[in-house]
């Protein structure tokens, strides 16, 4: 299948995702299913070069802050990045990696947006309901909605997410993929970012290994 799409194409597959997130935004459950305390938690990222996306899963006991298992898989991109619409892009890879992985999963982070978004339907949204997992969109940059004092961030007078800023560190943007309330989200991404870290342990290294499995491609 070609890596690109025509503009007609393109329209088409935009138009129908769209209409996917709109229908999986009712889907999300913002209300906590933990029946207890998270002790493997899941990062996972994916990285490119030329026309491969590298996807690494990282598995982090809460307990001892130690690597359980990680996964790391590559497949071809099919379609271009386009803001808002990163479930196109990615979910396929993520959901690759994911599925061995789902029954050792508690719960799961993702770089990229969950209810901040557009249509209240980011990628930790879509992968969060096709797997059942209480998930977590963290990200680094904002796509949509007011940052407040207090750093909550609204989408339409609703809170939808939390800017979580540490000193000399940038930002990262909490909102919920599923499965929790952004209170209990905010708790976990807080305490599992080590001193001098911006991001989440498990999300760190799962960025850190996609990295260089796509600096190990040879063209």
């Amino acid at each position: 299948m070609a890596t690109s799409i025509d503009t007609t194409a393109k329209s088409q597959v935009i138009a129908k995702t769209k209409k996917l997130q709109e229908d999986f935004s009712k889907l999300v459950v913002l209300a906590d299913t933990l029946g207890k305390e998270p002790t493997n938690i899941c990062g996972i990222d994916v990285a490119y070069k030329k026309n491969v996306a590298y996807c690494s899963a990282v598995l982090i006991n809460t307990q001892t802050m130690r690597m359980v298992k990680n996964i790391h898989k590559s497949s071809l991109v099919i379609n271009p990045y386009i803001p808002g619409y990163l479930m196109l892009r990615e979910s396929e890879a993520l959901l690759n990696v994911l599925r061995p992985l789902r029954s050792s999963i508690d719960v799961l982070l993702i770089d990229g947006h969950g209810v901040l978004h557009p249509r209240k339907c980011g990628l930790a949204c879509y992968v969060g309901i096709l797997l059942d997992l209480p998930t977590i969109g963290v990200a680094k940059s904002l796509l949509c909605g007011v940052v407040r004092n207090d750093h909550s961030i609204l989408i339409g007078g609703m809170p939808c997410g939390f800017e979580l800023t540490r000193a000399n560190k940038k930002p990262i943007y909490i909102s919920v993929g599923h499965g929790l309330t952004l209170e209990t989200a905010v708790k976990i991404v807080s305490s599992l970012i080590l001193p001098k870290e911006r991001l989440p342990e498990p999300l760190r290294l799962a960025d850190r290994f996609s990295k260089t499995q796509a600096r190990s491609y040879k063209s």
